[in-house]
């Protein structure tokens, strides 16, 4: 398959506050889209902008030679892939399938030999970057899978990242992705703690902030989110709710490898008290409500 904007007809399933963005670049570069979110109102933007509406993932799947997914939770990605309204059951033989959700490295294994076994090519590439990533088509991208069909869509994830990488087999992407949100887990508790500790010593936080972002504290958590903390804007750029359902599933892996993460267990229990205050669709730098509530 050669892919090529104006011929290569795209499918997207799923367009929340990434997948909007994402599917939105795809037609800005010229490519066929074809849509299906579970709430129709939140892609009529899209629609407005050319693309084209479908009523269930199988419908996507038959009209298109490249099917993008970006839902919400692994029991999300298996309905999609897997049911009988499903990806695997009803695309072309032939097509590829890119899963960019976040979702479990042993489920993206599964999804790979099912589809292989229908002759539909399936990869593993979740991203980073959060709603900003997604809205400047800056995302980082890490693929699992087999690499001459990693190698035949890269030009369509460069549409929507920079920088792209592979990984290795399939799941391995998703493993890359635990890596990117343990180290994600315990940053965001440190940015937390260290705006806290300015505002208690009586400094002038975003005076603080200026200095340390640009040392080695440095992070897109410090830079991007610390601010929203500072400004008390809380609106979502990655849920709370599927920040723990990250870490969730990082620690299963963890669990499954025999390895001990105590700073992401920290982390998760913080996210998870926070969800039970009803932050659970706040963003993650919402985190920084339990240290002004603490003190």
């Amino acid at each position: 398959m050669i892919i090529e904007a104006g011929k290569t007809v795209v499918g997207f399933i799923g367009t929340g506050v990434m997948g909007k963005s994402m599917a939105g670049h795809l037609l800005k570069a010229g490519y066929e889209v074809v849509i299906y979110n579970r709430t129709k109102e939140k892609a009529q933007d899209l629609i407005t902008e050319g693309a084209y509406w479908q009523d269930s993932p199988a419908q996507v799947a038959r009209k298109c030679q490249v099917i993008i997914t970006m839902v919400g939770y692994p029991a999300d990605v298996q309905e999609v892939y897997l049911g009988s309204q499903g990806i695997i059951q009803n695309a072309v033989r032939g097509s590829i399938a890119i899963d960019m959700t976040t979702s479990s490295p042993k489920l993206a294994q599964r999804i790979f030999r099912e589809g292989l076994a229908k002759g539909i090519y399936v990869i593993d590439a979740p991203v980073s970057g959060g709603d900003v990533g997604a809205r400047e088509a800056k995302l980082s991208i890490m693929a699992g899978g087999d690499h001459t069909i990693f190698q035949t869509v890269e030009p369509i994830l460069k549409v929507m990242g920079r920088n792209i990488v592979y990984q290795g087999s399939a799941g391995a992407g998703q493993h890359t992705k635990m890596c990117n949100q343990i180290a994600i887990a315990g940053n965001m508790v440190g940015v937390c703690e260290a705006m806290a500790y300015a505002k208690h010593a009586g400094l002038d936080s975003a005076t603080v902030l200026r200095s340390i972002e640009a040392g080695a504290a440095g992070s897109f958590s410090l830079s991007n989110l610390a601010p929203r903390m500072l400004a008390n804007n809380y609106a979502p750029g990655f849920y709370v709710k599927h920040f723990i359902k990250d870490l969730t599933i990082a620690l299963e892996s963890a669990t499954e490898m025999g390895l001990q993460m105590p700073g992401l267990e920290l982390a998760k229990s913080l996210y998870e008290q926070l969800a039970a205050q009803g932050e659970e669709n706040s963003g993650t730098q919402a985190l920084f409500k339990l240290y002004v509530a603490a003190n």
